[in-house]
């Protein structure tokens, strides 16, 4: 254990050499939580590979206004905005670049589970009671990454809202569990895009309103029809399995969301 920690420590060091953000092949430095993912080199405008699509998870949240953050695997100018937002939301160098500080603050706000520290898998996945992934559309592999990009994106969410916390009352539902609850056949739930979100110390409304740069393209909230108690939030837009659904619809009229 000490000789990884020392090695990571070296490493660290190296990324942060003139130079560095060149490199080839340099490590970042693990951390907190690098028993989820740990990236090993920088990342930067014009790279691609899982580690890029890995960071984009991670990023999404911070798509800013009316935008989104592909998770296709390639470092473009949409993740390097993504990125220098969620440094400056962290008080670090907003340059664009994921480093070792970036990667550090990622470490430090993820749990072993790859999820976000302030949201967990039981919040998000079979809403009646059932658990688990299966009965929707897809795969349960493909709605379970669904739904840790759904945290990561109310991760964000929470933070632009002064770190209190956010409550999900509806994450993933299953065909069954959409059907006994009346949700919409069409229902984002049901890829486990979706989640139903409330707060005891931020507005319905200042959900709604900071959801518009969070990456979520469907957003209900007060004024919707059946939406006054919670917001709904979801990713229609990046969900390939439903090309009806590839829009931005926002309705929470009585916020100025629309």
């Amino acid at each position: 254990m000490r000789r990884n920690t020392l090695k990571r420590a070296i490493v660290a060091l190296a990324l942060a050499l003139p130079g560095a953000a060149i490199a080839t092949v340099v490590a970042a430095p693990a951390a907190h939580a690098d028993g989820c993912y740990t990236w090993n080199r920088n990342l930067y405008q014009g790279r691609s590979g899982s580690d890029v699509r890995q960071l984009q998870i991670r990023v999404a949240g911070w798509a800013g206004y009316r935008d989104i953050v592909e998770n296709d695997g390639r470092f473009g100018p949409k993740t390097a905005a993504a990125v220098k937002r969620f440094q400056s939301a962290y008080g670090l160098r907003a340059d664009g670049v994921a480093g070792p500080q970036t990667f550090a603050k990622i470490y430090e706000l993820q749990d072993n589970d790859c999820t976000p520290r302030h949201f967990a898998w039981t919040e998000l996945d079979d809403g009646c009671g059932r658990g688990g992934w299966s009965g929707g559309p897809l795969t349960p592999a493909e709605t379970r990454q669904n739904a840790l990009r759904t945290m990561w994106k109310l991760e964000a969410m929470r933070h632009g809202l002064g770190d209190k916390p956010l409550y999900v009352n509806s994450g993933f539902r299953s065909r069954a569990c959409n059907n006994q609850v009346g949700g919409a056949s069409d229902s984002q739930h049901l890829y486990g895009n979706a989640a139903d979100v409330v707060s005891r110390t931020s507005s319905l409304c200042r959900i709604a309103q900071d959801a518009r740069s969070r990456g979520f393209s469907g957003i209900y909230g007060p004024g919707a029809p059946d939406h006054d108690d919670h917001v709904h939030v979801d990713s229609r837009r990046e969900n390939n399995r439903d090309r009806t659904s590839n829009t931005t619809d926002w309705s929470a009229p009585d916020c100025g969301v629309r």
